[in-house]
């Protein structure tokens, strides 16, 4: 298992450029997820001319996500939707999987209405038809429904995100986050990877519950979210 981080600063290029380079669109300077997986897209640099050439890959309704070290700064063609802050997390240390009452199962293809029915309700991150192609997504019912998930995003050679921690909130408090992210986490050490992981700063009891599964804080990411100007 690689300690190099240093791809983690700019992790979603390194993604596309690397284990998830099958799913990329794009050149030498910008690349994105195919439309239906996600817009997560990442560039080489914060060049205008890497700006312009992820713009082009834009259709005038897409948006792109990007992961930044710093402030984003794009030239005219694009133009900044948002932006605020993220805890990029990593878990160097298997976590103990807790005793539970409740089974985790996982998903498939089949699932995937539900699973964006959830997920478009809590809102943990954008879902797609194809995201469940990523991997990795398990969940746990209660009477039939799925109650709570989640799964696999990003994939670089040595480090898999998790991703998509989603609850109903009526089904809160029962530990089915911590259950999960344990078993997401561990899938991933098994295939000889680290996991990692995104949090909104102010997500406290997220951050609260990713600590409790071995995860630390690595660094502060902008999360910035763009579309062409014109």
């Amino acid at each position: 298992m690689s300690n190099d981080t240093a791809v983690l600063d700019n992790p979603i290029w390194h993604a596309l450029s690397t284990a998830h380079a099958h799913f990329a669109e794009g050149d030498d300077l910008a690349k994105r997820y195919q439309t239906d997986i996600g817009p997560l897209s990442g560039m080489k640099d914060q060049s205008p001319e890497a700006y312009r050439s992820l713009a082009q890959l834009l259709g005038p309704n897409d948006i792109a996500v990007l992961f930044l070290t710093d402030q984003p700064t794009p030239p005219k063609e694009v133009r900044l939707l948002q932006c605020f802050p993220m805890y990029q997390m990593i878990c160097v240390t298997p976590p103990a999987t807790p005793q539970a009452d409740f089974i985790i199962e996982g998903l498939t293809t089949a699932d995937v209405p539900e699973m964006r029915k959830l997920a478009e309700a809590t809102e943990p991150g954008p879902f797609r038809n194809r995201t469940i192609e990523l991997g990795g997504y398990r969940g746990i019912r209660v009477d039939g429904h799925l109650a709570s998930m989640t799964g696999q995003r990003l994939g670089l050679d040595h480090f898999t995100e998790v991703s998509a921690v989603c609850t109903w909130p009526e089904f809160r408090g029962r530990g089915y986050a911590n259950a999960l992210v344990t078993a997401v986490a561990n899938g991933v050490f098994e295939q000889g990877k680290t996991p990692i992981l995104g949090v909104r700063e102010d997500n406290v009891s997220a951050i609260r519950v990713y600590e409790k599964v071995n995860f630390k804080i690595r660094r502060t990411l902008h999360v910035a979210v763009l579309k062409r100007a014109f």
